[in-house]
């Protein structure tokens, strides 16, 4: 019987890619708990951290087969928690700028030419969070944001005040903005 907490990376590496699941734990048992912390110091977000080393692990198992190490498998777990970590601080990046970027289109309450592409890209990024807004946040929301009415529009339209308009736009952009988890220092990773 093969004692694999004393095999090398390397043999623990070789045994993986035959589909050894007692070579992935042992991999797994020897560096979840660094990963972890070097993924914690970066996000600083427990979930998050525990997240991307889960998926980094779920990989690793996953593709084992196509697995080719250019250098010791410490150094390709570290990258690939770096490369994962760089995704995440890049999405959010994204989605503060497409947030940023809708709030200043519904503030300004005009129509803007690049409306289209905005409205498309900013689509694909929230539709699901507004399908969890309330019934009338929703509508209101989506009249401004896809129909393109200004708030005294939406109020004819729907009978409310132009206030309760505007109150549903603010509180929906909100909840987006706490849903969507805007960071304060999206590049922190990028300089270290």
């Amino acid at each position: 019987m093969i004692s694999y907490v004393t095999l090398s990376d390397n043999d623990l590496v070789a045994y993986l890619k035959d589909g050894d699941k007692a070579a992935f734990t042992e991999i797994y048992n020897r560096y979840k708990g660094l990963l972890y912390i070097h993924a914690y110091n970066r996000l600083r977000n427990q979930q998050e951290a525990d997240d991307v080393v889960h998926e980094l692990f779920t990989s690793l198992w996953t593709k084992r087969g196509e697995l080719v190490l250019r250098t010791q498998l410490s150094g390709y777990l570290y990258q690939a928690i770096k490369n994962r970590i760089i995704d995440i601080y890049s999405h959010k990046k994204v989605e503060s700028t497409y947030i940023v970027s809708l709030q200043q289109f519904i503030n300004q309450s005009e129509a803007v030419t690049d409306h289209l592409v905005r409205e498309n890209e900013l689509t694909a990024l929230i539709e699901k969070e507004i399908g969890a807004l309330t019934p009338k946040m929703r509508v209101v929301f989506e009249l401004s944001r896809k129909a393109n009415l200004s708030h005294k529009q939406i109020a004819a339209k729907l009978e409310l005040s132009e206030m309760t308009v505007k109150k549903h736009v603010n509180n929906a952009l909100k909840i987006l903005r706490s849903k969507l988890g805007l960071l304060t220092c999206l590049l922190y990773i990028g300089h270290h």
